[in-house]
């Protein structure tokens, strides 16, 4: 499957359903175009997850809004649920077994987890606690 452009318009409906793994970038960003090929690549290689990439000149409000510091950037989303955001190019292996590792969650799990955090608590808190 070949990579989505990703807008403000369409970002809640691209994360809505599966695994998607978006790809924050700039033209002018010389890791980014070296990660480009290896992000379509993947996308090949696993047709039952969304690629997408994120023009982040384009989309600097949506880049904004999901603070977005560095790029390339790659978000991680499963059924609408934030799993990662890993700053940095990647190598093709490490790209694959993050994907790997994303289809083997247990996602309700995942809920129950967050649904035990408080809100405005991180994970940091939590332990504090512990």
């Amino acid at each position: 499957m070949a990579t989505l452009e990703v807008t403000e318009a369409n970002f809640a409906e691209t994360i809505r359903t599966g695994v998607v793994l978006l790809d924050f970038w700039a033209a002018w960003c010389a890791p980014c175009r070296a990660f480009a090929p290896v992000f379509e690549a993947a996308a090949l290689r696993h047709p039952d997850v969304v690629f997408g990439k994120v023009d982040t000149e384009a989309e600097q409000e949506l880049g904004a809004a999901l603070q977005i510091r560095a790029i390339p950037t790659v978000m991680v989303l499963r059924d609408g649920v934030l799993l990662a955001a890993q700053p940095g190019a990647m190598s093709a292996a490490t790209l694959d077994d993050l994907i790997r590792k994303v289809k083997a969650l247990d996602m309700d799990e995942v809920r129950r987890s967050l649904d035990a955090q408080e809100p405005g608590e991180d994970e940091a808190d939590q332990q504090e606690k512990a």
